[in-house]
């Protein structure tokens, strides 16, 4: 099953080369294209990525035309994509790659989503702001024991879909809290989901663009969408 990997990347000129060399190094025997998308960056990460690709001949780069945010960076690496099974990985080496393999085996048993999990046993968050990790894992452990939402990490965005998820939603996020929205949609939507432990660990190098008092209204407004949408059956 061939699989597509959408990297959204502003401004990653620090870290992109280490990740698709990371990424074709973890990933080698599995058929796959990486999709970088090129998120309004106006440092060097489209001239680093056309130089990998000549290195590379499963990479392409893809402009995001919409308006600059993770979810239409996202948007745009999910249309673009040749696959029945897609997964986001930034930019910056946070996530652990050897956990797609084991996606993978999940998406063959018959699931349609598979959350990388930090907040489980085998999993862990590494660094980082303590109350973001907090605030994160409350949300997941709360939805998983209130809702049944199969995973205690909701917030994650590395997850892996089966592409017809992605094509069954309309997504309204217009940042990182699009992470949240696709698999809560998915859910209600009754598409078969899991989640397997995976480690997090912060950023060493460039610059998030997650601001987290910024984004925490969205992040309430789907949390408290989906325990109404519970309530109203």
């Amino acid at each position: 099953m061939k699989l597509s990997i959408v990297i959204p990347a502003h401004n990653e000129q620090e870290n992109i080369a280490g990740v698709i060399d990371e990424i074709e190094r973890s990933l080698h025997g599995i058929d796959y294209e990486l999709l970088v998308v090129s998120d309004h960056s106006t440092d060097s990460t489209v001239e680093l990525v056309g130089k990998l690709s000549q290195k590379y001949n499963n990479i392409r780069l893809v402009e995001n035309k919409l308006d600059k945010g993770f979810a239409n960076a996202l948007k745009t690496g999910f249309t673009n994509v040749n696959a029945d099974v897609v997964i986001p990985v930034m930019g910056d080496l946070c996530d652990d790659l050897s956990t797609i393999r084991i996606m993978l085996e999940k998406i063959n048993q018959g699931y349609d989503v598979v959350c990388g999990a930090r907040y489980v046993k085998g999993g862990a968050r590494l660094g980082g702001s303590r109350l973001k990790g907090l605030l994160s894992s409350f949300a997941g452990s709360s939805l998983y024991y209130l809702l049944g939402v199969p995973t205690r990490d909701i917030a994650n965005a590395f997850k892996m879909y089966r592409k017809k998820v992605i094509d069954s939603i309309k997504i309204e996020s217009k940042g990182f809290e699009v992470s949240m929205e696709i698999p809560l949609k998915a859910y209600y939507l009754g598409f078969k989901i899991t989640e397997v432990p995976t480690v997090w660990k912060e950023r060493t190098k460039g610059k998030s663009s997650f601001k987290m008092f910024k984004l925490l209204p969205s992040y309430l407004k789907l949390y408290l969408w989906a325990i109404l949408k519970k309530l109203r059956g």
